[in-house]
């Protein structure tokens, strides 16, 4: 595991909307070989901004530069009654990674959520073929054993 300077996680502000941008761009390609149109993840992730109802961005920075990011998105479980939190969007970037980068960032939004009794847990997805990642969440504590998602997608 690489050492860093110290790490904050922070609430992301419209400042880092441009790294979040860039990062998702990255993601796609690296994790699906997906190049995803920049002017629309710009106008989604100024969405998100723009309405809080739709989630929220955090921010890993290590030594006052930018490291990594994700987003919350919330889902109404009837069932629980309660919030759901989706963890979508992770990126660290790749001199960052291997670092706990992503397990701190997990972390913050477990204490989030542990601080907050109408949110009852975490889900993410990651993509089958994305071994990598899967061994990171494994790592934090999560488990990939109760759900498959499937997912229908309308074509442009």
């Amino acid at each position: 595991m690489t050492t860093l300077p110290s790490v904050n996680i922070r609430p992301a502000t419209e400042a880092d909307i441009q790294f979040i941008i860039d990062s998702q761009l990255s993601m796609a390609f690296e994790t699906e070989q997906l190049r995803l149109e920049p002017h629309i993840v710009e106008k989604g992730v100024e969405a998100v901004f723009n309405d809080s109802g739709r989630g929220f961005y955090l921010l890993a920075e290590t030594g006052g530069i930018r490291a990594g990011c994700l987003m919350v998105t919330p889902e109404w479980s009837d069932w629980r009654n309660a919030w759901v939190w989706w963890l979508q969007s992770v990126y660290v970037l790749p001199g960052n990674r291997k670092s706990g980068i992503f397990g701190m960032m997990y972390d913050y939004v477990k204490k989030m959520v542990m601080q907050r009794k109408e949110v009852s847990g975490i889900r993410l997805y990651v993509d089958r073929t994305n071994l990598r990642a899967q061994q990171v969440y494994t790592r934090v504590g999560m488990n990939g054993e109760h759900y498959s998602t499937f997912e229908w997608m309308k074509e442009k």
